[in-house]
This record gives structure tokens, C-alpha cells and sequence, in this order.
């Protein structure tokens, strides 16, 4: 049983309001069946993707101290469903505490900045916590597997964390950033089976897509192949990056590596809400571009 109810400060992001709106579906759906409330920050802007500190640090700070603050006036974790706006709000966050301590005339900086916008100072009151590191956490493995209703029995599932949920942070909570087990732990409380395979914790290859396409194709299939290769029915991953590169563009990973791939890349949500019996309708799962039957197939659903 849940020690406590749940409640959080909901911070999307954009991937989730776009290109993957079954990620907002399913988080949404799951939340809500397990009775975790989210007030969804509707004031926040995007968090940069790791970008903004390519023009300015200062630029990156600002921005997503501002985001932050808009949680701390619920007096709220800020809770996230993207490793990369974990990895980009996460550090901000973890910048900023450390400069109160160290270099306290940065934030004083920060708050001028957002002052003139009219927004709430950050106070470093709150944590930045990713939807993974709430269920495992805050929620508990035990109360997770006690809601479950259809086990995912014969379902061989590889994790695919990616870079920013890792490696980002210097503090990263509930998990090992060289062999991190966290989404295997989830996996296994649901009744499927976690995949072993080289790549599970490596970049997908997205940030380098606006640029070195061929080389981002190359590097996402590889990883495909390596979990096809383990014996996976699909990749599972915390990141809509992620998500975007192995399944939106596995049509073209596949060209680029002359290999027919076919496997299917779920967002974690989704996989644990088939779990709680929550419909593949409601999870968005035939918004995916790989066909997720074979998925479904395989549990009887």
C-alpha cells in the first residue's frame, strides 16, 4: 500500500504536447489509476533541451529556475515524464543550490532576472524528480506490483535509459548511472522480463540528428539490433527523444542500416499501465510508428 498520497507539480514538456502526445496520454491514464495527483504547470516554457547553455548558462539558469519556482510556490516536487528535461531542470536545480552555498550573488542574478518578468524568485526548496524516480521511490515497487491486475508474463522488455536521466546530475537518486537497474526493477514488478544488452545506457543518437543524420540512423540501430539480438519484443524508454529516434525514424534507421527492424519502442507509462489494464486505446498505442501488436499479441490483449 501507498504510505502517503502522491501529489506533484506536473511539468509535460513539449515532445509530450507534440510529437508524442500518447506520452502525456499514458502518464495521465497511469497517474491516475495508481491515485497520484498532478497539478500540471501550465505557466512553464520549455526547458531547452540542453541548448539554451550553448548560448548562455545564465540563459539555461534563468529559465528553468523559473520553471522550478513555479512549483515551489505550490509548495510541490516538479515531476517530469523526459530524462532530458529531468537531466536539463535536474542540473539547473542542482547548480543553483550549490551557488547558494557557494556563489549566493549568481542566484541573487537569476532572481533580478526573473523579477523584472514579474515571476517568483527561486528559493531551492524543492526537488526535480523524473516519473521513474517517483514509482520507485516515492510509490514503491511493492505498491506498484500489488496494483497490478494483467501481468505482463512472457513479455521480454529492454530498458533503453539514455543519456540525460544518467549522466547529467552529480546526485542521481535510486539508481546506479553506470548499471542502473531502476527500469529492470519496474519491469519485474509488472511480471515482465528485463533484456540485457550493449547500448541500454548510450545516447540514441537524436542530438545529433539536425546534423550528422546518417550517423544518428546508425547509432540508433545499432542499438535496435542489439536488443532484437538479446531476444527483446521491445525497447522501453523514459525519454520522448528517445522515443522519436528509435520509433518515429526506425522506418529510416532501417534504410540507413539495411536491416529490417519491426520492434516496437514503448514510453514507460504505457507499459505499466497495460499492466494495470488500462486499454491500448487509452495509451495511445496505435499513435506509434512500428505497430505495436506483436506487443499486444503476446499478452492476449
Amino acid at each position: 500500500m501507498v504510505a502517503k498520497s502522491l501529489k506533484y507539480a506536473y511539468f509535460p514538456g513539449c515532445v509530450a504536447q507534440g510529437a508524442c502526445r500518447e506520452l502525456y496520454q499514458s502518464t495521465e491514464k497511469l497517474t491516475q489509476a495508481l491515485g497520484i495527483e498532478l497539478i500540471e504547470l501550465k505557466k512553464a516554457s520549455c526547458c531547452g533541451s540542453g541548448t539554451f547553455k550553448e548560448d548562455s548558462t545564465l540563459l539555461e539558469d534563468t529559465v528553468n529556475a523559473r520553471n522550478i519556482a513555479l512549483a515551489e510556490e505550490l509548495n510541490l516536487p516538479l515531476l517530469t515524464h523526459c530524462s532530458t528535461c529531468q537531466g536539463v531542470i535536474g542540473h539547473v536545480d542542482e547548480r543553483l543550490k550549490q551557488a547558494q552555498q557557494r556563489n549566493p550573488t549568481y542566484v541573487e542574478q537569476v532572481n533580478d532576472l526573473l523579477q523584472q518578468e514579474g515571476c517568483s524568485p527561486y528559493r531551492g526548496t524543492t526537488e526535480v524528480k523524473h516519473l521513474l524516480w517517483a514509482l520507485v521511490g516515492d510509490y514503491g515497487l511493492q505498491a506498484l506490483q500489488e496494483k497490478v491486475t494483467r501481468k505482463l508474463e512472457g513479455l521480454n522488455c529492454a530498458a533503453f535509459y539514455g543519456c540525460y536521466l544518467l549522466r547529467v546530475q552529480d546526485h542521481l537518486p535510486f539508481d546506479d548511472p553506470y548499471n542502473p537497474q531502476s527500469m529492470e526493477s519496474v519491469f519485474r514488478a509488472v511480471g515482465a522480463t528485463p533484456v540485457e544488452y550493449q547500448g541500454r545506457t548510450q545516447c540514441c543518437g537524436w542530438p545529433l540528428s539536425s546534423y550528422a543524420t546518417e550517423q544518428a540512423f546508425q547509432i540508433a540501430g545499432k542499438h535496435i539490433q542489439a536488443a532484437i539480438a538479446a531476444g527483446a519484443d521491445c525497447i522501453v524508454t523514459p525519454c520522448p527523444l528517445c522515443h522519436l529516434n528509435l520509433d518515429a525514424r526506425q522506418p529510416e534507421v532501417e534504410k540507413a542500416i539495411g536491416d529490417r527492424l519491426g520492434l516496437p519502442i514503448l514510453h514507460l507509462p504505457q507499459l505499466i499501465a497495460l499492466a494495470l489494464g488500462i486499454s491500448s486505446q487509452e495509451l495511445g498505442l496505435d499513435r506509434h510508428i512500428v505497430p505495436t501488436h506483436s506487443v499486444l499479441t503476446k499478452l492476449g490483449v
